[in-house]
């Protein structure tokens, strides 16, 4: 049995308020616990959006009530926040600023309110950003221009980590993000996937750049999965939304690349524990750890995953390393596919930040 630290995703929707259908803070924190994540930090595209005081104080009590694992939420900049956000800022893991498609209704798109949300932010989280293609570039540029700390979300593209590796090497305060599905699934998986399951933002990519993610991954800050659920009946509906679930196969999927020689065990957990919580600044979680079945194969089966949704991009591929037990805070949280922590365990890990002396 192999232990590793118990993992940190920065990138998780749980559509809270708004798509408990979809997924709540109950299960997409289970689902958490049975990937071997003991900290997720929550994406602000609900409905409505986390985007002034009394939505995400909705979220945060919705949050205190059902998590089981630590957490922390993200602020989201809209056209019409600016004035909001700096007072919100201590309460949250980051802004995050939309500038390409997604799903909701969160998206920054005019120029004078994205100059003043990168002129405002106080931190101390960093802006995170959904920037694909030129908008990448835009937001490169602003944060040297207002010296702000960003974090790429999903970069999915060789071009965009060659630009972010530009930037990096220039003293640009970067970090990226590259998710399981951009470096296991390419345009080649789409059929295979299904027309309407497939539709994800970022669009998988050509073969070509999934070999540069690999080649550069040097580069790459942190794994995150950003666990997108949409329902079976949505995803294979007229108007399929985008977005898929990851927490749960995860680390199965990149510890088969640690037993194939392709990535370190030393990078995996910098990359999904010591990093993440680094650029977030989140603090230590005491007497927490996962055990890992190293030697264990598994297919994945939705029917037999925790999340809500009940479909799986990977359904039917077979996984190496399969997490038997959780420990958080020194409570077994997780065990052989049983969730045992209760829900409100969670902690808000943003407000014990606050509450450490300085």
């Amino acid at each position: 049995m192999l232990e590793l630290p118990g993992l940190t995703d920065p990138h998780v929707h749980l559509r809270d308020p708004g798509g408990t259908h979809k997924e709540d803070f109950d299960t997409g924190t289970a689902a958490a616990l049975a990937g071997g994540f003991t900290t997720v930090l929550a994406m602000p595209n609900t409905h409505p959006p986390l985007a002034d005081a009394a939505s995400l104080e909705r979220a945060r009590a919705a949050a205190r009530a059902k998590t089981r694992c630590d957490y922390g939420i993200f602020l989201g900049a809209g056209e019409d926040n600016l004035e909001a956000v700096g007072a919100l800022a201590p309460r949250v893991c980051g802004l995050k600023v939309y500038m390409d498609q997604t799903y909701g209704p969160l998206r920054v798109g005019s120029l004078p309110a994205l100059l003043a949300h990168f002129k405002r932010w106080p931190g101390p989280g960093p802006i995170a950003c959904h920037a694909e293609g030129r908008s990448l570039a835009v937001v490169l540029a602003l944060a040297q221009l207002f010296e702000q700390r960003i974090h790429i979300c999903h970069v999915s593209l060789g071009a965009e980590l060659e630009l972010i590796r530009l930037a990096k090497q220039r003293g640009a305060q970067v970090t990226c993000e590259v998710t399981p599905h951009h470096l296991f699934l390419s345009q080649a998986d789409l059929s295979a996937i299904g027309p309407g399951r497939a539709e994800v933002r970022p669009r998988l990519a050509p073969p070509d750049d999934v070999a540069a993610l690999w080649e550069g991954l040097e580069w790459v800050d942190c794994f995150a999965t950003d666990h997108a659920p949409h329902t079976q009946q949505e995803k294979d509906g007229a108007e399929p939304p985008p977005g898929y679930p990851g927490l749960e196969t995860a680390l199965g999927l990149l510890y088969g690349a640690v037993r194939e020689g392709r990535l370190s065990l030393e990078d995996l957990v910098r990359r999904m524990d010591t990093n993440p919580r680094q650029i977030f600044g989140l603090p230590a979680q005491p007497e927490t750890w996962i055990e890992l079945d190293e030697e264990a194969t598994w297919e994945v089966r939705a029917t037999e995953l925790q999340s809500r949704c009940g479909w799986s991009p990977f359904e039917g591929m077979k996984l190496r390393g399969r997490v038997r037990r959780v420990t958080l805070r020194g409570l077994l949280a997780y065990q052989d596919g049983e969730v045992l922590a209760p829900r409100g365990y969670g902690q808000d890990l943003v407000a014990a930040v606050q509450t450490i002396p300085a």
